[in-house]
């Protein structure tokens, strides 16, 4: 992944940062500085995620303009995994080379990482305290009010023509009522938007969710940021180390305990969900909750609500989630290990092949990307995409209250249409209470997520003070 750098290195203009290398278009400390305070600062999902990275790369501290970093971000819309992570790694590349990028990308993830083991640490030691239930009790709420606002928002960016919600109708209908796989609606809602595109242009207009407008001007002009001439003998060298690198857990995990092991299957379902995760976290945990709940039994589904209202407290992508997941399924199912030391193998190995393929596919295409800003057909299969995710994430709103609101639920088939009906006389009054409560909080009052999630917390430990039933 070695890089080769553009000659013109600086502006004639004073106020440029120094190179300090022939890697560096910013001192290299001085850019690790700040992708760790960035790091710090990555709650609220990739919307909150990707504006703190605008506020400071972009507006504060001038490193790269508006239009450079939008171009970044399309890209990084176009893949799998979480967008914000790849943004980091992009802009990370072009401002300090390959180094620039991995050090982007790792500190965004650490804090959530470690916060997050912490905290499914604490869930699988005490979670079925009282005060523990009483506290998932309310989160729990919150959290479907979150995953509601995020529909709307994505919609109201994305639906910009009857066409696009038609895409994102029809996608919704695939996943709730018809079962079709979710890398299959995704595929089939970037070529419906590339068709769009090509033979009604007119249905993209406005279907860009991110703002145009210049900013404020670089303090290093864009011819010379990090670039790498594209050559079949690079990609090859970047393909070869990224697999053997993503690949090589899986291996010493396989020669250790064996094929038929918990931490297998979970490195060869979330390696392929990394795959297919378009569109963020909420697009694909409908997915890897039917899956981990139903296929694999790693949790409970009301658990799968819990790790994500851990997840959203956490800074970091919420993908995020899936080392909950695993954590869980690994302690339940240890082998012959000590559960809570299966349990760390099978969140660190999760944490891995989730978010290396990120790396992989930054530094495999951003070259190649470069020369392809304002791709037409990029745009178009990108907004045909981004219009199925919001159907998507309403199928997760779907799934999140069945299982938030009813103890019960039961699976009814006919033919090719399949349902999740649920018993209504499981309803649970406290998570009704809470989730109009929150609803009203994020909707009326406009709280902010993590006030939200802290004020529902503690309508769940007040819960646990009446007669009511907390599950």
């Amino acid at each position: 992944m070695s890089s080769s750098e553009p000659k013109d290195r600086s502006t004639n203009s004073s106020s440029s940062p120094p190179a300090t290398s022939m890697r560096d278009l910013v001192p290299f400390r001085s850019a690790v500085r700040a992708w760790f305070l960035v790091s710090l600062q990555t709650f609220g999902g990739p919307a909150g995620q990707i504006a703190v990275m605008q506020r400071m790369l972009v507006e504060e501290k001038r490193w790269i303009g508006q239009k450079r970093f939008l171009h970044a971000l399309n890209y990084c819309m176009l893949l799998p995994g979480p967008e914000a992570q790849q943004l980091a790694i992009y802009v990370g590349w072009l401002l300090n080379g390959a180094r620039g990028g991995l050090v982007a990308g790792t500190l965004f993830v650490i804090p959530g990482v470690l916060a997050l083991l912490a905290l499914s640490a604490i869930y699988v030691a005490f979670g079925e305290t009282t005060a523990v239930v009483a506290l998932f009790a309310g989160l729990a709420p919150a959290v479907l009010a979150i995953v509601t606002q995020a529909v709307i928002r994505v919609g109201r960016r994305a639906l910009a023509h009857p066409a696009l919600v038609a895409v994102a109708v029809a996608a919704f209908l695939a996943l709730a009522v018809f079962a079709i796989p979710f890398p299959v609606v995704v595929a089939a809602a970037a070529a419906i938007g590339w068709a769009l595109g090509r033979f009604a242009p007119h249905t993209m207009r406005g279907g860009d969710r991110h703002d145009t407008a210049d900013g404020p001007e670089p303090l290093i002009p864009d011819d010379a940021l990090h670039a790498e001439k594209p050559s079949t003998r690079r990609a090859l060298r970047v393909l070869i180390i990224g697999l053997l690198l993503w690949a090589a857990p899986l291996i010493v995990v396989a020669v250790l305990a064996g094929t038929g092991s918990v931490f297998i299957e979970q490195g060869m379902f979330f390696s392929a969900t990394a795959l297919v995760t378009f569109g963020g976290a909420y697009a694909v945990l409908a997915y890897v909750a039917q899956r981990a709940v139903e296929v694999y039994g790693w949790l409970a589904p009301g658990e799968m609500v819990r790790g994500l209202a851990l997840a959203e407290t956490t800074p970091g992508p919420l993908i995020m989630v899936v080392q909950f997941v695993a954590f869980l399924g690994a302690f339940r199912d240890p082998g012959a290990l000590d559960p809570w030391v299966a349990a760390l193998i099978g969140a660190l190995l999760t944490t891995w092949v989730t978010f290396v393929p990120c790396f992989l596919f930054i530094f495999l295409g951003a070259p190649y990307i470069e020369r392809l800003r304002n791709n037409r057909s990029l745009s178009a299969a990108l907004t045909g995409i981004t219009a199925a995710v919001v159907g998507v994430i309403a199928n997760l709103a779907l799934y999140f209250t069945l299982h938030t609101l009813f103890a019960d639920t039961s699976t009814t088939t006919w033919g090719p249409v399949r349902l999740e009906i649920p018993d209504l006389t499981s309803l649970r009054p406290v998570a009704v209470i809470i989730t109009a409560a929150a609803l009203l909080m994020i909707f009326k009052i406009r709280w902010s997520m993590l006030r939200t999630l802290g004020a529902c917390a503690l309508l769940g430990l007040a819960a646990a003070l009446t007669p009511l039933p907390l599950t």
